[in-house]
């Protein structure tokens, strides 16, 4: 035996308030931290209900002490050395073993390694403490003299540590300061000598085709120039390529190899890779490390195009901005990830193979993994490779400038060089952004601080890209995001981003129609806030407190303004609504709206436009936010959309006319000629059918029209402009819907659309909508468990984005928020997370727009 490996999970563990008179000690969990702790044994309510956030701030200022008493197994005593291995600590921690001090950590983002030879006793109890000081004394002592802007912490100092930043507030989360062991904890017993990391690197002789080469680069904890290895490479149980020797390197050939795509654009095979350590005597493993990879390249490919866009003052022409993969410029699609909870600690696949699986499934292929939060737990990566979602990956900087002194930057130099080479094998893993937002929300700082301007070089430009270039030199490197090509640190403004996070619609109030005027390159953060439908706001809000505007709902709402601003896009759209069921599902289609306006005017860009990344995903608490899934997964109006306006083949409408108010609050409306594109961005061309019909709301067709499309890998078509001016003259925009549909040639008229679309020629509060009834039966679906049941809805006049509602039940909906037209039958697959019941099948609700105001 040469490793053995104990838990330490499973110990006694408990924990205290430190420096508390008359200690009471209470159970705890590792990993896990001190809110779940307090929770779990009933000493404070939940942090997410009503307004408890703000009765619970007392725990950040207290310290607390963590100890385990364990007997070490007798295996480990048979071994060179022994090991406690911390996967992480959040953040200040003094640790003892049997009285005597072993280590100092103020780093949330790197692990610990502490050799206990001679230190363990054997045989009996060895007792281990853990004392977590306050984050926020550690502020307000350890740096006193640095000063930054801190956007999203309302009191500020959570740049000066290294802590998931977001615990500390941020405009869609609570401030809940914790602490605790929030990673596993173990013994480690070795001899010999152990393998710490592999360096995978692959050499595609062409990308997309011909052999790979892959070499396994061995790290091994004690330097042995004559080491022997031994690398096997595997697919689905057959071995592909085997190698050994002593070199440093081993070379495996792959022939015929099957290569990795993101989502959508093929397959995501993924090869087993073993290499192991030998005991140059026997030949025996000593020391091994297993890891699956994806076949593949990734680049960011940021050279000159033929596209003449332009930025700055002297009219710089701004380059291509996109990810290459396996040879092939593909369209980014997707969201900005945040932690998956406010308390991070023991999370694993259950908790985030939902989230991610969503995203697949509303056609995503790429996840940004923002700076604020922290480095993800292994499974999220181990899902990303799976799924096909590329990770954007953000080192740990959001917003704020951060401590350049040397102390600071060598313990980032530790967290990143431990990052890089844990995550650095994964097949999804195509971006390494070294900060979010620093740039673009300091930059008078930098114009007039030479020591902020040498910290931002010292770290984003010079340390990280180092590690990045030693550790993962296969991986693309850019210092921020929005990504500055030309940082202007030392005065003027900046060249203007190819990576652009457009917050003029929300933060300025522009109207939505500005994302039709841009012509970014990439777009990596824009966005729109909702509230939770009523099924998640009742988690957290008492009955008598549902009113946006309610004390309790203020403490959910962190945006200052957030209100506001939805009211006043959603006022621009919609009626006003009748109680909060409306409230949210207005602002819920206001921001699908919203979203749905940006992302088809990049993809009908691309490829000059080359990705489309909203904010965000998920939530890491009830609260109204910019995301599309709600707390716990259940998907917002904008997720469905999203599944639409994502979706390999599209058809788009643009409208060449705008409609606006005037002096007097008369309204203008210019719209009567309109654009359809077709793009399809799924691997090789498609030859299409687009057909077209102008539709009264009750279902007569005015008029209507076909034609044959042929739609090139990922670029935008403008197949064709309709003037409907005269006819819309005629019989009134507020009484039209024009729908169009997107088949592949060959293809009948009956067949299913690939793609499908409806515009109309005014704001929906002024359609003329009748409140028809809403037809709806259930039918059985065999799936093999007795899960799923169709839903068939018809109704004779239109309704506009018909919600389908089985509150309590934990639904999934093949569809939803969408329109209805008139005549026409529309199937919804429901699935249940149980066999289905007649009692689940009882709480139907269906609403359209009509129903929030009539």
């Amino acid at each position: 035996m040469t490793l053995f490996t104990q838990s330490l999970s499973s110990a006694d563990w408990t924990f205290t308030e430190d420096n508390l008179s008359g200690e009471v000690w209470h159970k705890a969990t590792v990993p896990g931290c001190v809110h779940k702790d307090l929770i779990a044994n009933n000493l404070i309510p939940d942090p997410f209900f009503g307004r408890n956030e703000l009765a619970l701030q007392w725990i950040e200022e207290k310290n607390w002490k963590y100890r385990a008493e364990f007997v070490a197994a007798p295996e480990l005593f048979e071994l060179e050395e022994v090991d406690l291995v911390f996967g992480g600590l959040d953040t200040v921690a003094d640790v003892w073993l049997n009285g005597e001090h072993i280590l100092y950590s103020d780093n949330m983002f790197h692990s610990h390694r502490i050799p206990l030879r001679g230190r363990l006793r054997r045989g009996e109890k060895n007792a281990l403490v853990i004392t977590f000081g306050s984050a926020m004394e550690y502020i307000r002592t350890k740096r006193q003299g640095f000063v930054a802007k801190e956007f999203n912490d309302p009191v500020g100092g959570s740049t000066k540590i290294r802590k998931m930043q977001c615990n500390f507030g941020w405009d869609w989360g609570p401030r809940l300061v914790t602490c605790g062991v929030w990673l596993p904890a173990r013994l480690e017993g070795w001899s010999v000598n152990r393998i710490e990391s592999v360096r995978i690197a692959q050499r595609h002789e062409t990308p997309g085709e011909g052999a790979v080469v892959v070499t396994a680069v061995p790290e091994l904890a004690r330097a042995n120039a004559g080491a022997r290895f031994r690398a096997t490479l595997s697919l689905a149980g057959e071995e592909i390529a085997s190698k050994e020797g002593s070199a440093d390197e081993l070379v495996l050939a792959v022939a015929d190899p099957q290569l990795w795509w993101p989502a959508g654009q093929g397959a995501q095979p993924l090869y087993d890779v073993v290499v192991e350590l030998l005991d140059g005597a026997g030949g025996g493993v000593v020391s091994s490390w297993k890891r699956r990879i994806g076949l593949r390249t990734i680049v960011l490919d940021m050279e000159p195009d033929e596209f003449e866009v332009t930025a700055g003052p002297t009219d710089q022409k701004v380059n291509r901005f996109g990810l290459r993969v396996n040879g092939r410029l593909v369209f980014a699609k997707g969201a900005n990830w945040i932690p998956a909870h406010s308390f991070v600690a023991g999370l694993g696949r259950g908790d985030y193979e939902p989230l991610l699986r969503f995203m697949t499934d509303a056609n995503m292929n790429l996840i940004r993994l923002w700076g604020g939060g922290i480095y993800e737990h292994d499974v999220f990566y181990d899902l990303c490779d799976e799924m096909g979602l590329m990770v954007w990956h953000d080192f740990m900087f959001a917003c704020t400038h951060s401590p350049g002194d040397a102390e600071f930057l060598a313990s980032v130099r530790r967290e990143a060089l431990e990052q890089t080479t844990r995550v650095r094998h994964h097949a999804s893993l195509a971006l390494w952004c070294g900060n979010n937002e620093v740039i673009a929300l300091n930059q008078s700082l930098y114009r007039d601080n030479a020591e902020a301007r040498a910290a931002y070089v010292a770290t984003f430009l010079e340390l990280l890209p180092a590690v990045v270039k030693e550790k993962c030199p296969d991986v693309s490197y850019i210092h921020g995001s929005p990504h500055y090509p030309v940082p202007g640190l030392e005065g003027g403004e900046p060249i203007r981003s190819i990576d652009e996070h457009d917050w003029k619609v929300w933060h300025s109030l522009a109207p939505v129609s500005h994302y039709e005027t841009t012509r970014h390159r990439f777009c990596s953060e824009f966005g729109m806030q909702s509230y939770p439908s009523p099924e998640i706001a009742e988690t957290f809000c008492p009955p008598d407190q549902l009113n946006v505007f309610s004390p309790t709902f203020e403490v959910h709402q962190k945006n200052s303004g957030g209100n506001q601003t939805i009211f006043s896009y959603a006022s621009r759209l919609f009626q006003f609504p009748r109680d909060y069921r409306a409230v949210a599902y207005q602002s819920q289609l206001n921001q699908a709206y919203c979203m749905k306006t940006a992302v088809e005017h990049f993809r009908r860009q691309s490829p000059q436009c080359l990705g489309a990344v909203y904010w965000q995903v998920n939530d890491c608490w009830p609260v109204a936010s910019w995301s599309g899934l709600e707390f716990g997964g259940k998907w917002k109006a904008l997720h469905h959309e999203a599944r639409r306006f994502f979706a390999p083949a599209l058809v788009s409408f643009r409208h060449l006319g705008a409609e606006k108010r005037g002096i007097g609050n008369y309204i203008k409306n210019s719209r009567g000629a309109v654009e359809i594109y077709g793009l399809y961005d799924g691997p090789g061309d498609l030859d299409v059918v687009i057909s077209w019909k102008l539709l009264t709301l009750n279902g007569k067709e005015i008029a209507a029209g076909s034609g044959n499309a042929a739609l090139r890998q990922g670029r935008g078509l403008l197949w064709k402009t309709l003037d409907l001016t005269d006819t819309l003259d005629t019989v009134g925009r507020e009484n039209v819907v024009l729908k169009a549909e997107l088949r592949a040639a060959g293809a009948g008229p009956e067949s299913p659309a690939l793609a499908g679309n409806t515009t109309y020629f005014v704001a929906p509060l002024y359609l003329a909508l009748r409140a028809d009834p809403i037809e709806t039966a259930w039918e059985p679906v065999a799936d093999g468990a007795g899960r799923t049941a169709r839903l068939r809805l018809r109704s004779d006049s239109l309704h506009y984005r018909v919600c389908v509602e089985l509150e309590g039940t934990g639904a999934w909906y093949s569809d939803n928020f969408f329109d209805l037209l008139p005549g026409e039958e529309k199937s919804v697959d429901v699935r249940f997370p149980q066999e289905v019941g007649q009692e689940d099948l009882a709480k139907l609700l269906v609403y359209s727009l009509i129903h929030t105001y009539r």
